[in-house]
């Protein structure tokens, strides 16, 4: 194994995850990119090999246990000891609880809490021997506040929440900085484009977050002085009522 700096980025779309893809790729990082469907991350990778930065791109549903543990021992073995993991996995499905199945209910709790534990898990038992290490969480304004038609979705990022607050408390002392990252506001997505009826107007006044400098927060936990930790970053744009 070689002393490469390798960040594994799950849940690697086309907005956030890949912005935080280049932007520890710009700082040096092996990027490993990974998600359900392994061709738009290949490509992404192959774009960022491209532009002279070492990339991967994987396939991989974060909900199994088996596939998860498969992907952290085939790039701890074939690419390097992973310095950061970024679990950025959305389930953000609105539906009233009128017409929340227990089906739907469990489908979005396993992507958006579930695999986390997973991934968390994953990362915190191969950086504990090492003692050193960055753990990320994505979060969002469901995290902290229960929208109507959210329940679902807002159950499981309070869940993610309390796991990585959990984690940070008993990784901090092994050296392991553990933070969740709460986006607050609307990305800048293929999504919001093509759906918010303000998306102009917000785009000009920076009333939409920007993948790329939402990307840098990431980026800004990792470099932290252990003596000055953040665990939660609160990120929205400047317009955003809160």
């Amino acid at each position: 194994m070689n002393d490469k700096k390798v960040a594994l980025i799950v849940g690697a779309g086309d907005a956030i995850g890949s912005a935080i893809a280049k932007e520890f790729a710009e700082k040096g990082f092996t990027v490993c990119m990974a998600r359900r469907s392994a061709e738009p991350v290949e490509s992404y990778a192959k774009e960022l090999r491209s532009e002279g930065y070492e990339a991967f791109g994987f396939g991989m549903d974060a909900r199994k246990e088996d596939e998860v543990e498969a992907l952290f021992s085939r790039i701890e073995s074939d690419i390097g000891a992973i310095d950061v993991v970024v679990f950025n996995v959305g389930a953000n499905v609105p539906m009233s609880i009128l017409d929340t199945t227990s089906k739907k209910f469990y489908k979005i709790w396993e992507m958006a809490c579930f695999a986390g534990f997973l991934v968390g898990r994953e990362a915190a038992q191969r950086m504990a021997p090492r003692k050193r290490g960055t753990i990320l969480f994505t979060g969002a304004t469901a995290s902290i506040r229960g929208g109507a038609i959210f329940g679902a979705f807002a159950s499981a990022k309070h869940g993610l929440r309390a796991l990585a607050q959990s984690m940070a408390r008993e990784l901090g002392p092994k050296n392991i900085h553990v933070a969740h990252v709460i986006i607050d506001g609307a990305v800048d997505t293929q999504w919001i484009r093509a759906n918010h009826p303000d998306y102009d107007k917000l785009v000009e006044n920076d009333g939409v977050v920007k993948p790329q400098d939402l990307a840098k927060n990431y980026v800004m936990l990792h470099e932290q002085a252990r003596n000055a930790w953040t665990f939660e970053l609160d990120v929205r744009p400047w317009v955003e009522k809160w």
